[in-house]
């Protein structure tokens, strides 16, 4: 072989060295994202989950690859959205928007590591053997949501006093529909007060739904809580300000869009931890393992200019205790 070749074949080999290099790098592990609610409702929050993936070293596009599947509210979709996760042989399956996801996950993969965020108890629902060992490939974040349906009833009673009926909005689709119900009317009797359950599935149901507020001497609505009417939120809020009714939400974006109040969890908190629990276990931690977290942080969120509108005046000890005040 003549000198002039050798060079020129060691120089080729040489610049392909890079190339065969990049090659053999493994690919970036993929987490699922599975929600039963849209990304345009729960965007933020979103932000919050990819913060606690940063927390344990990992970024989006720079060593992890994140597929999204959202079934904006319609729960039906979810069983297949999971499945379709599971065959696209993500890592791990992060799962938020109430029980629905995680359920869905739960039947379509053993295998697989999933968490959660989730407003019921796991144990109750077959998720988790145990808070502190969950004993299977399932573990997350509980936020006991559905336990302060009463929680709320009593706050907005506060706020609107001598009231003879209360409605309650509730998606009849959701799988925890009886447990909620159940703690709304013991409520209601503790306050001695009529409750009128209005029943929504989908934006196009939200008007009809609302008919009986006009028909009926109803004087306070509870938005139950649910993925869905937070995904609806904007549309919820002018339904109910068009009916001139005081209401109460579950999360403090819907005071930020013009409700009257909310009490609640602190959902971004929570997408973080799970977000956190994510990463720990794409460095190997197993979800039976890691026990599930509860929420410890409540907020009461009260806006000032929706009561003004309202012609309500806050009485003082629960202007007193509300975390923010939206002026």
């Amino acid at each position: 072989m003549r000198r002039r070749e050798f060079i020129t074949l060691l120089g080729g080999a040489a610049a392909a060295w890079p190339l065969v290099a990049h090659a053999q790098q493994p690919p970036m592990p993929m987490i699922g994202l599975l929600h039963s609610g849209s990304a345009a409702a729960f965007g933020r929050h979103i932000t919050a989950f990819r913060e606690g993936l940063r927390q344990d070293g990992y970024v989006e596009s720079q060593n992890i690859v994140i597929e999204q599947r959202w079934a904006d509210g319609h729960y039906d979709r979810l069983p297949a959205l999971a499945a379709d996760l599971v065959q696209r042989g993500v890592a791990v399956i992060a799962t938020m928007g109430g029980e629905g996801p995680v359920l869905a996950a739960k039947a379509a993969t053993t295998t697989i590591p999933v968490t959660f965020v989730i407003g019921s108890d796991p144990v109750q629902l077959g998720l988790v053997a145990s808070f502190n060992r969950p004993g299977s490939n399932i573990t997350g974040i509980v936020q006991l949501t559905t336990a302060l349906e009463s929680k709320r009833l009593g706050l907005l009673y506060e706020m609107v006093t001598k009231v003879d009926t209360i409605a309650v909005l509730v998606n009849p689709t959701r799988s925890i529909i009886d447990a909620q119900l159940a703690e709304v009317r013991e409520a209601t009797a503790r306050l001695g007060v009529k409750v009128v359950i209005l029943r929504a599935k989908s934006e196009a149901e939200l008007e009809d739904a609302f008919a009986p507020l006009a028909k009926q001497r109803i004087g306070a609505l509870l938005v139950a809580a649910d993925p869905f009417f937070s995904s609806v939120r904007r549309q919820l809020v002018t339904l109910v300000a068009r009916h001139k009714v005081p209401a109460i939400y579950e999360w403090r974006d819907f005071p930020d869009a013009g409700g009257l109040m909310s009490y609640g969890t602190d959902l971004a908190d929570s997408y973080r931890q799970n977000g956190i629990y994510v990463g720990r276990i794409l460095k190997g931690e197993k979800p039976a393992d890691l026990p599930v977290q509860q929420s410890t942080k409540f907020e009461l969120v009260i806006n000032l200019k929706t009561a003004k509108a309202l012609g309500l005046t806050v009485p003082p000890q629960l202007l007193s205790r509300a975390d923010e005040v939206i002026e």
